[in-house]
């Protein structure tokens, strides 16, 4: 039987979720926001990046606005867990995707999940669908929905 890719888990998450299948692929590549917002014609704030932390053994994930920088102290406060930054192979390993195509759906196991509440001014955003050249767009309120990520406040204030 032939493994599943990252981009069928994310395409079977949205589904099994009663999202409509909207994955679309970009050759060029979607690894940052800015390349993200590039290749869809939206701003960087659209775009919905998963940002992977670790508390111990756990991934944490917070799904971010494209133009916002997440505050980890934050993050570890609306938890009450200490996190850190993760590495390239905790994120694959942890998730089940590689840095640059983390989706906010569709991990292999199931990590602790916030949600950047400015995304909820955006309407629709793009997300990575498990690849680096692979993002869907979803109302960003279906997005919350369907993670089961926390809101919070977790952007760095300038």
């Amino acid at each position: 039987m032939a493994t599943q890719s990252s981009t069928d888990r994310v395409r079977a998450a949205l589904l099994a979720a009663g999202i409509e299948d909207r994955i679309v692929e970009f050759p060029d590549g979607t690894k940052t926001s800015a390349d993200a917002a590039a290749a869809v014609g939206c701003s960087v704030a659209q775009i919905a990046k998963s940002m992977v932390f670790r508390s111990g053994s756990r991934a944490v994930v917070v799904i971010t606005s494209g133009a916002n920088r997440v505050d980890a102290s934050k993050v570890a406060a609306v938890l009450g867990l200490p996190i850190k930054r993760a590495d390239a192979n905790f994120v694959r390993e942890a998730t089940g995707f590689a840095v640059g195509g983390v989706s906010p759906v569709g991990f292999t196991s199931a990590p602790i999940m916030l949600f950047d509440q400015d995304l909820l001014g955006l309407g629709t955003v793009w997300a990575a669908a498990g690849s680096h050249s692979h993002v869907f767009p979803i109302a960003a309120t279906d997005l919350l929905r369907i993670s089961g990520a926390k809101l919070a406040d977790v952007r760095v204030d300038d």
